[in-house]
């Protein structure tokens, strides 16, 4: 079996091919200033023959074209010179005469040969051609045909060494794809019964999942070729070079059977098409329509499966998800507790654990992780422990790597006003004490005043005891006001608040919205979902071109009911506050004093000053 097309082994810069670009333009520069020697003036006929009468030229040549020589443009100094002649009559017009009057030497001048004309127009134009066909053999094809190739790195059926054993956390898109690598082993027991084997398989579920781990685990266990691209590896600014490279893909594919061909991110190229292209959108429906007629042109028993992977399925034009092609659709979604256990136990396989580590438990703390998350999880906690010169990853550096991964790298050199990282103790400790105090909320594991990532000046962890897959109204509720929880500290204890708060008030006004326009959870709007296309696994999208399906009475309604739902949660936060007005107090001094708090501590505090009633002089 022929491995697949392997690329140059050196770079161009130390290769070869540039002491032939740099030989070839000396060659070029070098015909230049043979044929072109110096600069030159121009004079007007009627010029030079004043400058020959006054006696200030020498060195004539007259040719046909022009006349040329030195000219003495002032006292001491000489420049070349030409005076264009061409359809001029020297003799008649008695040039040579006044030349032979004046004592001037001159001589004929003639036209190119046919040799120097070769050198002068040939030997460049040779040159150039020749540095393009050698761009064309190191773009990988040796002609203009080249673009026109796929660009699909195809890996031999020795090459791919992937197995299901390698990937974890989702055993329902493995069993769904089994009867695929069944069907590429033994193809005959399903067509003796007459059985179809779907033609397409799209991967569906959010960035990170394992999608294309999974694609190349199924090639792995059939041992067929893998043919691996990108959505966007056939679309180009050439018009019709993504269909000739979809039309290249399914020979090459064919010729290889039996093999997977897996395109990633395939809503690149397969988003619907619209109604009238413009542009470059015409190049991309043509290669989608390609993509669409290629796929009906085989038949499955030839052993060519398509596989494809989107985290945009709704995105996708219906002619690629309906029967006969992307038949068939596998959810790749995140994984569980179970699964993510699972996925440690394969990304721990190299690396040294302390012996009284329970992986569990760590998969208990990463709710909503995908498998790319707890591989930079293991990795980090990895480094961590190497950096402080630990012989074993224990529990302490994967929480630590966990930290890392959600909220980014400590900055504890970072300098910072006095007054600032009171409010930011404020802050956070008025984070941690609605979480505590209200029911529906996930404990508080730590929380920490020193700065992290990009913009997290300080951060209150919670750790959800379970995996959770629905939310009702009080716990929504609840989470708004943990959010609000901040901002209303701010409120009560520094009489205003700062800009800290803004992406505590960005979730809260997004899931308040969320409430009144999906889940029905508004009793003036009622059981009625308003909610706009948007991506399935990217919630923090929304497609602005969907036109709304609401009249502005109703958006008007919306908007009202959502600052409804903010300001009831923002009075009960600053009820309870008022109400654990010396827990704040203490938690805050606390965390100025040692920057990080434990969940112990902070039932400490809250169990040392227990909640006061809320009087009319309460402030």
């Amino acid at each position: 079996m022929e491995n697949r097309p392997k690329g140059p082994d050196k770079p161009f810069w130390r290769s070869n091919y540039w002491v032939l670009l740099l030989v070839g333009l000396l060659v070029v520069v070098a015909l230049h200033s043979l044929i072109f020697p110096q600069q030159r003036e121009e004079l007007a006929y009627y010029q030079f023959k004043a400058e020959v009468k006054a006696r200030r030229v020498s060195e004539v040549k007259v040719g046909p074209s022009e006349i040329s020589g030195k000219w003495e443009k002032s006292p001491g100094e000489k420049v070349s010179f030409y005076t264009p002649s061409r359809g001029l009559d020297q003799r008649a017009d008695g040039l040579l005469p006044l030349l032979d009057e004046n004592g001037i030497d001159y001589g004929g001048d003639t036209e190119p040969s046919g040799l120097q004309a070769a050198l002068l127009y040939l030997i460049p134009t040779a040159v150039l051609i020749g540095f393009f066909l050698i761009m064309l053999r190191r773009m990988g094809g040796g002609s203009a045909m080249a673009f026109a190739r796929s660009r699909a790195r195809m890996y031999g059926e020795n090459e791919v060494q992937i197995t299901f054993e390698d990937v974890a956390g989702i055993d329902e898109a493995v069993d769904e794809l089994r009867e695929v690598v069944d069907f590429l082993k033994s193809p005959e027991k399903y067509q003796t019964l007459g059985g179809r084997i779907p033609k397409g398989v799209l991967l569906v579920g959010p960035p990170g999942t394992g999608k294309t781990l999974l694609s190349r685990a199924v090639a792995g266990e059939a041992g067929v070729p893998f043919f691996s691209l990108s959505g966007s590896d056939f679309v180009e600014m050439f018009v019709g070079v993504g269909a000739a490279r979809v039309r290249d893909l399914f020979q090459q594919a064919e010729q290889k059977a039996p093999c997977i061909v897996f395109i990633d991110e395939l809503d690149a190229l397969g988003k619907t098409r619209s109604g009238v292209p413009v542009g470059g959108h015409d190049e991309r429906e043509q290669t989608l329509n390609q993509l669409l007629v290629e796929m009906d042109g085989f038949e499955s028993d030839r052993g060519v499966i398509i596989m494809a992977a989107t985290n945009r399925p709704e995105t996708l034009d219906p002619a690629l998800l309906r029967a006969g092609r992307f038949d068939r659709n596998v959810v790749v979604d995140r994984p569980d507790i179970n699964g993510r256990e699972a996925i440690l136990k394969v990304h721990t396989r190299n690396v040294k654990l302390a012996p009284e580590l329970d992986l569990r438990a760590i998969a208990a703390l990463t709710p909503g992780f995908v498998g790319a998350d707890l591989a930079s999880l293991v990795n980090e906690s990895a480094l961590i422990a190497a950096r402080h010169g630990k012989q074993f990853v224990g529990k302490m550096e994967l929480e630590n790597g966990i930290e890392r991964v959600i909220a980014g790298l400590e900055k504890k050199a970072r300098v910072m006003l006095p007054q600032e990282k009171l409010r930011i103790a404020i802050h956070e400790a008025g984070h941690a004490i609605v979480a505590a105090v209200l029911p529906n909320t996930d404990p508080v594991h730590k929380i920490s005043i020193i700065p992290r990532g990009l913009a997290a000046l300080g951060y209150t962890l919670q750790r959800p005891q379970d995996d959770r897959y629905l939310a009702t109204r009080s716990q929504l509720e609840s989470e708004i006001q943990v959010l609000l929880g901040g901002m209303g500290a701010e409120e009560l204890m520094l009489d205003e608040t700062s800009s800290g708060a803004m992406n505590d008030l960005d979730r809260a006004t997004n899931i308040a919205r969320r409430m009144v326009k999906n889940y029905g959870m508004s009793p003036r709007l009622g059981p009625v979902n308003f909610q706009d296309s948007g991506p399935v696994f990217l919630p923090g999208s929304t497609n602005t071109g969907e036109e709304k399906s609401y009249s502005q009475e109703t958006a008007r309604e919306i908007d009202e009911e959502i600052k409804r739902i903010l300001d009831e949660s923002q009075a009960k936060v600053r009820g309870l506050l008022v109400r654990r007005r010396s827990a704040l107090q203490e938690l805050s001094d606390r965390l100025l004093a040692k920057e990080v708090i434990e969940s112990a501590e902070l039932a400490e505090v809250l169990n040392l000053f227990p909640e006061l009633p809320l009087s009319p002089s309460t402030n």
